[in-house]
């Protein structure tokens, strides 16, 4: 990675600065710090396909993918992107772009086929595969650990993250990975979005394992929304404080890593400058974000969590509180969007849901005056507000004391359209101006407001599998031909991304 650093550098003044920062908005590597990452992400079942291959067990994304009516287009990761066949091939692609880092996720149930019990060798020997196949094109893995692929043994045996067993085989598996890779994985991320498993997967029930009790209810298997969301997050916070503490006292002074999380969060802005609504503008940053971080902050959940959620609202002991506060080296940001926020004047929803939302008190909306917040991508909850990146790096800076920050996850989609060529799909200047936007406002956090940002990683390097919206969105820099082999097309995005990076 510093050979590639060095090049860079050459090439930048080869190029010229005033031609390099044209080609790219403006921007380049110079508008960021040394040492600054610049990666692709991804996970394991997005990807790798393969779900039958060398002794991999069964997850829950695989029975939920299976269930008629679960997925919009009816489809399922069986095969993905293939990528567990093709890493070679994808690593190439994201040397071609000049890439420093690729941030992918390891399947549990390639480990431990039933989430426990005896470790499964193949698998340990693909991502020894893979992991190799990176360093030697001079890509720094960063390894997510859980990527919401539960292995389905685990959920049929015990229920999976709503029982505190799941705590010890979580760590056992992590210990694993520790062992197996971290002699050269220097970057790990215990777990991806808790909070999207604790709400989509627990509380609304649109996506593994399915459980709700709200007006959803008939879509889902069982559930209770005002209860669950917030056992399984605490299960997720003290799996993962669990999991840190193995490596900073088996691992770390030999390893020389970093364990972070990464967590999912919008930024939200009042509707209006009342009181009211500025109150619950914070409410919806408590009830998203700081449920998982205040924990490892500040040793317990916000304050608008314990008053209005009360006795359904897990409390962790002394030693948890103890075992969970300070426990990442750095924070992880997935950040896509903005959304106004007003509060819950209504009863009716908390009647209607009797759910997370309903406790947090707080509607957030893309719309204001039935005006949308900024131009919309394919997702229905993506809206373009580059500024708001730059808002919620400094509300981080500002309330936890300015961490060690990555973006883990920043990105858009564009429709799968089957009445577009290959040639026209290439053509992604949406992208291209979704990255120079927010990347804009991310070098401007940390030049102007001294935000500790260290590193970006665009989601995603490929059009792949988007869980329940399934192949009908397209997030990759390259694309990829569905109907013929899966081969793999530079979007226009790719060649932006070489002049950022000034390695065209």
């Amino acid at each position: 990675m510093a050979f590639r650093r060095s090049v860079a550098g050459i090439l930048l003044v080869l190029c010229g600065i005033q031609k390099c920062f044209s080609e790219s908005g403006g921007l380049s590597r110079a508008s960021f710090p040394n040492g600054f990452v610049f990666g692709t992400a991804s996970s394991a079942y997005q990807y790798e396909g393969a779900v039958h291959e060398d002794g991999r067990g069964p997850t829950v994304w695989d029975k939920f993918a299976h269930s008629f009516g679960k997925v919009l287009d009816f489809s399922n990761a069986d095969v993905a992107v293939d990528q567990y066949h093709r890493f070679e091939e994808d690593a190439q692609l994201m040397a071609n772009i000049g890439m420093d880092a690729y941030r992918f996720s390891i399947a549990w149930s390639r480990i431990f086929p039933n989430g426990t019990g005896q470790i499964n060798q193949a698998g340990v020997v693909h991502y020894n595969k893979l992991i190799d196949a990176l360093l030697a094109k001079g890509i720094e893995p960063y390894v997510t650990i859980f990527h919401w692929d539960l292995p389905q043994a685990l959920e049929d045996g015990y229920g999976g993250w709503l029982n505190h067993s799941i705590i010890n085989d979580f760590a056992t598996y992590a210990d694993t990975c520790f062992k197996e890779f971290g002699d050269r994985v220097k970057y790990w991320i215990t777990f991806n979005e808790p909070h999207t498993v604790s709400i989509q997967g627990y509380d609304v029930g649109l996506q593994a394992p399915g459980r709700c009790s709200n007006i959803l209810r008939f879509l889902c298997r069982g559930g209770n929304s005002a209860t669950e969301p917030y056992v399984v997050a605490h299960n997720i916070l003290l799996s993962h404080a669990t999991a840190v503490d193995i490596y900073k006292n088996k691992y770390k002074q030999v390893q020389h890593g970093s364990v972070g999380m990464s967590f999912d969060v919008m930024w939200f802005e009042p509707m209006s400058n009342s009181q009211k609504d500025i109150a619950a503008t914070q409410r919806a940053m408590d009830f998203q974000f700081g449920w998982f971080i205040d924990p490892i902050f500040f040793g317990d959940y916000p304050s608008s969590m314990r008053e209005r959620v009360g006795n359904r609202l897990p409390k962790f002991s002394a030693s948890e509180a103890a075992l969970v506060k300070g426990s990442l080296d750095f924070v992880g940001i997935n950040h896509y969007t903005t959304f106004y926020t007003m509060e819950n004047s209504t009863n009716l929803i908390g009647v209607l849901l009797n759910d997370t939302l309903a406790d947090a008190g707080a509607i957030s909306l893309p719309f204001k005056d039935f005006k949308p917040i900024g131009d919309k991508a394919a997702s229905i909850w993506i809206y373009i507000v580059p500024t708001g990146i730059r808002s919620l790096m400094n509300y981080i800076k500002e309330k936890y004391g300015n961490p060690p920050v990555f973006i883990t996850e920043n990105g858009m989609d564009d429709p799968n359209n089957p009445f577009i060529s290959i040639k026209d799909a290439l053509k992604d200047e949406k992208r291209i101006s979704f990255h120079n936007g927010y990347l804009g406002n991310l070098s401007e956090a940390i030049r102007v407001d001294g935000c500790d940002v260290r590193g970006y990683f665009a989601w995603s390097l490929l059009d792949n599998w988007e869980w329940a919206a399934g192949y009908t969105s397209r997030f990759g820099l390259y694309f990829v031909d569905y109907g013929d082999n899966l081969k793999r097309y530079p979007k226009d995005s790719v060649k932006w991304f070489k002049n950022l990076l000034n390695f065209a």
